[in-house]
Parts: C-alpha cells; structure tokens; sequence
C-alpha cells in the first residue's frame, strides 16, 4: 500500500499537477482543462485498490435519456473508469484498478482518460443537457452587451453561426 502512495505522489509531482492529500492514502488532484476550466479527481488507496472518481457535470437540466445514452456507449470505449451518475444525478468518472497496477504509467493513462473523459466530452455534454440554458444565457448577454466569448463553442446552438 505503501508502495502505491509513493507511486502516486512521484507521479503527481514529477507531472507538475496541484494536488494535495487530505488523509493518509487519500489524494486529490487537479487536471488542467481546456473545455472546462479544471477537473478535480479523488484517488484512495484502500487495502487492495485504488479507487478514483472525478465529477464531471451536474445532472443534466434536460434531455437526459439522450445524455446518459451517450454516457454508455461512451463506456464502451473507455480504459480503467466508467461514466456513473450518482443519486442526485450528477455524472462522475469512476475506476478502481489493483494496487499491484500502480506504476507511474498506469497512473498517468489513468489521469489521462479522466481528463480527456471530462474535458474533452464537457461541450458535447453541455449541448445535449443544457443547450435551452445556453440559448438564454446567449440572449441575455447579448440583450446586455456583454461579452459572449466563452459561448463560441456553442454558437450553432443560438443560431448565431458565422
């Protein structure tokens, strides 16, 4: 078990991540984004495993079978987590992996499937569970004069293409 924290926290530092450990065997790390600003993700090292979550997006406002219809086939391609929703509906990235699996390279395919699981899927989730909530923001900045550069990535949604 040991073995697996030294591993872990090697890998978090030589990778220049921010990360911290709230109790023994207990880490948080933050992933740079590009889509969403930051992902937080949680790994536990436990007696036989490590665990890892990340949250992803809030429940989605609207179109949610569609929004978790696309979670599971996204699944369907993913290496060592899964996309779970939890009771209130909000979607996280999930794994466990053996602790005998802990090698600095297992440990960054690991962060690398996660961020590019939940920044690189951020728009498209966006669009397919909030795409009424991002027409209203757009028509409210623009009714104000305010800037809507961060929606660019959603202008076919407010029909504003161009």
């Amino acid at each position: 078990m040991s073995d697996a924290r030294t591993v872990i926290e090697r890998t978090f530092t030589e990778a220049g991540l921010e990360w911290e450990s709230p109790r023994d065997g207990a880490y948080v790390v933050t992933l740079p984004g590009t889509r969403k600003l930051s992902t937080t993700c949680s790994l536990i090292v436990g007696k036989h495993s490590l665990s890892v979550n990340a949250f992803v997006i809030r429940h989605p406002d609207e179109n949610e079978a569609a929004v978790h219809r696309w979670l599971l086939e996204r699944n369907l391609r993913l290496y060592g987590v899964s996309y779970a929703v939890d009771k209130t509906g909000d979607i996280y990235l999930t794994g466990k992996l053996p602790l005998s699996s802990v090698t600095p390279d297992e440990i960054d395919r690991l962060l690398g499937t996660v961020l590019e699981n939940a920044d690189g899927s951020f728009n498209t989730l966006l669009e397919l569970g909030f795409a009424s909530a991002i027409r209203k923001e757009y028509a409210w900045r623009t009714s104000r004069g305010e800037s809507t550069r961060n929606l660019d990535a959603f202008r076919h949604l407010t029909g504003q293409e161009g």
